[in-house]
């Protein structure tokens, strides 16, 4: 996948945001901040694009995000569970309508025989709506892992707007 694909992607999940007069906020770990500056390299992106919260570490998610100790200590930073609370904690954070979350193994080191390098836990969230979940695999180096990570976020975006 190419930068243009995330290029058109942000594009397009830009204009299906102002569209809506909606306001995305991000919750990231795995993909440190990529979604976040993939949306904002959109010119016009202040309109739709609220804010980005990047949190690598398990402290990070509990304090900026909410996430419950118990919650970390019970799944794991790498969880739907995980993804989910992050995803509620930006939304409850910021002025935003919609969140997403990302959470994940991007290798090379850090996988286990339950959590492989390339598992990514995503959570997407709309004020009003309940949230919705899903874990993928990717394939590939650290930088693939997580571009597919972006592209699968972003993805996720859109079929939250069209539902």
């Amino acid at each position: 996948m190419t930068s243009d694909t995330l290029t058109t992607l942000a594009t397009l999940v830009g204009a299906r945001l102002k569209e809506r007069g909606l306001m995305l906020a991000t919750a990231e770990s795995c993909t440190g901040g990529w979604v976040a500056q993939s949306l904002t390299s959109v010119s016009g992106s202040s309109d739709w694009f609220e804010r980005g919260f990047v949190t690598y570490s398990n402290s990070a998610k509990a304090e900026m995000l909410g996430v419950a100790p118990e919650t970390l200590a019970g799944h794991g930073a790498v969880s739907e569970q995980t993804a989910r609370e992050m995803a509620s904690g930006a939304l409850a954070r910021s002025r935003a309508d919609l969140a997403l979350a990302i959470t994940g193994v991007a290798g090379p080191t850090g996988g286990s025989a339950d959590k492989p390098v390339g598992m990514v836990c995503f959570a997407w969230a709309r004020k009003g709506a309940p949230i919705t979940c899903s874990t993928r695999r990717f394939s590939g180096d650290r930088e693939a892992v997580r571009r597919q990570s972006v592209i699968a976020a972003l993805q996720g975006v859109l079929e939250l707007l069209e539902s």
